[in-house]
């Protein structure tokens, strides 16, 4: 059996892989989210990784979020509401709420 003699191949593999979670955290800046959330720490808003952890194993929570993404919500957690994000569409909605479950 001949092995792979270009690590580079390797690298290229672990960079194409970490795509997904950059394009996420890319969206979630040019959509204005992160004024109010930061991935591990409370701001304005919850830390992307408490809500991960709030809502894991709730099967409907992906589409009941993505709905508060775009329309706005508030009393969950805090007095601060979440103002509605128009500027965000239901797919961008959907992809922005699957990178935060995966926190």
């Amino acid at each position: 059996m001949k092995r792979c003699q270009s690590p580079l191949l390797l690298v290229a593999a672990c960079l194409l892989s970490a795509l997904p979670a950059w394009a996420d955290l890319a969206l979630a800046t040019s959509k204005n989210c992160m004024s109010c959330h930061n991935i591990d720490k409370k701001v304005v808003g919850p830390a992307y990784k408490d809500v991960a952890a709030k809502y894991r194993g709730d099967k409907a929570a992906p589409a009941r979020l993505a709905t508060k993404v775009m329309q706005g919500g508030g009393g969950v957690w805090g007095p601060v509401p979440m103002p509605s994000n128009p500027q965000v569409t239901e797919v961008e909605a959907r992809k922005l709420v699957a990178w935060v479950m995966a926190q």
